[in-house]
C-alpha cells in the first residue's frame, strides 16, 4: 500500500493521459468518417500519430536532460493538447495528420518521463509492486480509453475539448508532487542493428506486433462501420481487443517461460492468423460475435511483442538490455509508422476484410521465417523471465532490465 501511495501521483498522471492520448486515435477515425474523409486519410492520421511517437521516443530523453523531469512534461503535454484543440479549427485531413504527430509526441514524451521517474524511485522491495500496479494502471485506462468514444460524438468542439482538459490534467498530479525530482538518467544509444543481430526473428516478431496492433486501433473503427456497428458498439468492439491482450498476457507469460520462445511464438502466429478468419467470417454473425471475435484476436496478437522482446533478451548480455529495449521498439515504431496507411489503402481498394487478411499474411510470414530460423541456431539453456513489455518509449528497458533477470 506504501508503495501505491508513494507512485500515486505519477499512476495518476499515466490514467489522465492514457485516457486523453488512448481516445483521439478511434476518435480521429470515426469523426473523419463523419466528415467524409477517405479511407486513405484515415489511415494516414493513424500513421502520423507513430511517426508523432518516434519523434518523442527519441527527443524526450534530450529534453528531459536539458529542463528535468517535470518541465519536460509539461512540454509534452502542452504539445498534446495543442494537436487536440487544433482539430477544432479545421477539417482538413492533411492538417490533422500533422496535429496527430504533436499528439505522438506527447505520448512518447509523457511515458519517457514517468519510467525514467519510476526507474529512479523504485528500490528492489518495491519494484513488483510499483510495475505491477504501472501496468494495471495503463491497460486498465487503454481500455477505458477505448470506451469513451461510446459517449463522444464525432467531429465535435466538445469531445476534442474534453480530451484536451484530461490531457492537461495529467500535468497537476506530477507537478504538484512534493516528491524530489531524480537526477536524469542518460539517453539508451538506439542502436537497431543490435535487435538484428540478437534475434532476426524477435526483430520479424515486434513488427508484425506493430502491424497487427497499429492497424487494428487505428483503422478497426473504419472496418467496424463497413460491418455495420454503431459508434457505441465500435467503442467495445476497440476495447474487446485490448481485454483480449490483457487476458493473455498471464497464460503466455507461463508458456513462454517454460516452452521455447520460437514454438510459442509460431504457435501464437498460427491461432493468429486463425483469429483473423474467425473475425472476418463472424462479421455476419451479429454484434456479440463480432465482439467476440475481437476478444480472440487480442489473445493472439498483443502478446507477440513481449515474446518476442523476451526472446530477443535472452541473447543479449546485462550490459546491452537497455539498449536491446529501445532498439526494438524502433523497429516497432517502423511497422506502426506504416501499417495504418497500408491496411486503410487495402480497404479502400478490396473491401473490410482486407484488414485481417493483411494481418494474417504478415503472421504467416512470421511462422515461416520462424521455422527457418529455427535451422539456424539452438535456443539458450539460460533463458530471462518473461515480461509484459509496454510499447511506450525507449527507456521502458531500464523499468524491465531487472525484472527480467530476477530468479
Amino acid at each position: 500500500m506504501r508503495t501505491i501511495i508513494s507512485f500515486a501521483a505519477l499512476f495518476l498522471s499515466v490514467i489522465l493521459l492514457q485516457l486523453s492520448t488512448g481516445g483521439v486515435g478511434p476518435l480521429d477515425a470515426i469523426s473523419g468518417l463523419t466528415l467524409s474523409f477517405t479511407t486513405e486519410q484515415i489511415g494516414l492520421l493513424g500513421s502520423a500519430h507513430f511517426i508523432g511517437f518516434f519523434v518523442g521516443c527519441w527527443w524526450a530523453p534530450r529534453l528531459m536532460g536539458n529542463v528535468g523531469h517535470s518541465r519536460a512534461f509539461a512540454v509534452c503535454t502542452a504539445l498534446g493538447a495543442m494537436g487536440l484543440l487544433g482539430h477544432t479549427l479545421t477539417e482538413n485531413p492533411y492538417a490533422w495528420a500533422a496535429l496527430r504527430v504533436a499528439s505522438g509526441t506527447c505520448v512518447a514524451g509523457c511515458y519517457t518521463v514517468i519510467e525514467a521517474w519510476l526507474n529512479a524511485k523504485v528500490t528492489n522491495e518495491t519494484r513488483g509492486r510499483a510495475m505491477g500496479t504501472y501496468r494495471i494502471a495503463d491497460m486498465g485506462a487503454s481500455l477505458c480509453a477505448q470506451l469513451i468514444i461510446a459517449i463522444l460524438p464525432p467531429a465535435s468542439y466538445v469531445s476534442y475539448n474534453l480530451l484536451a482538459i484530461l490531457c492537461c490534467a495529467s500535468l497537476l498530479p506530477l507537478t504538484l508532487s512534493r516528491a524530489s525530482q531524480p537526477q536524469t538518467p542518460d539517453a539508451p544509444r538506439l542502436r537497431p542493428g543490435l535487435a538484428w543481430r540478437c534475434s532476426p526473428l524477435a526483430v520479424a516478431g515486434v513488427i508484425v506486433a506493430a502491424l497487427s496492433s497499429a492497424s487494428f486501433r487505428m483503422v478497426g473503427p473504419v472496418y467496424g462501420q463497413e460491418v455495420g456497428l454503431d459508434v457505441d458498439q465500435i467503442a467495445f468492439f476497440l476495447a474487446s481487443f485490448v481485454l483480449g491482450g490483457a487476458l493473455a498476457q498471464y497464460p503466455l507469460g507461463w508458456l513462454a517461460d517454460k516452452y521455447d520462445r520460437r514454438w510459442v511464438l509460431i504457435w501464437l502466429s498460427g491461432a493468429a492468423v486463425l483469429s483473423c478468419g474467425v473475425t472476418m467470417a463472424a462479421s455476419g454473425t451479429g454484434t456479440v460475435g463480432v465482439m467476440l471475435a475481437a476478444v480472440l484476436f487480442g489473445l493472439t496478437t498483443f502478446p507477440i511483442f513481449s515474446v518476442s522482446s523476451a526472446h530477443a533478451n535472452d541473447f543479449a548480455t546485462t550490459e546491452q538490455r537497455v539498449e536491446l529495449s529501445a532498439a526494438l521498439m524502433f523497429w516497432y515504431a517502423l511497422g506502426a509508422i506504416a501499417s495504418p496507411y497500408a491496411t486503410s489503402t487495402l480497404i479502400q481498394n478490396f473491401g473490410p476484410g482486407a484488414l485481417f487478411a493483411f494481418v494474417a499474411a504478415g503472421h504467416a510470414a512470421l511462422i515461416l521465417f520462424g521455422l527457418a530460423r529455427m535451422q539456424s541456431r539452438p535456443t539458450p539453456d539460460e533463458r530471462t523471465n518473461y515480461v509484459y513489455a509496454p510499447r511506450t518509449s525507449f527507456t521502458i528497458g531500464r523499468l524491465l532490465k531487472r525484472s527480467r533477470e530476477e530468479r
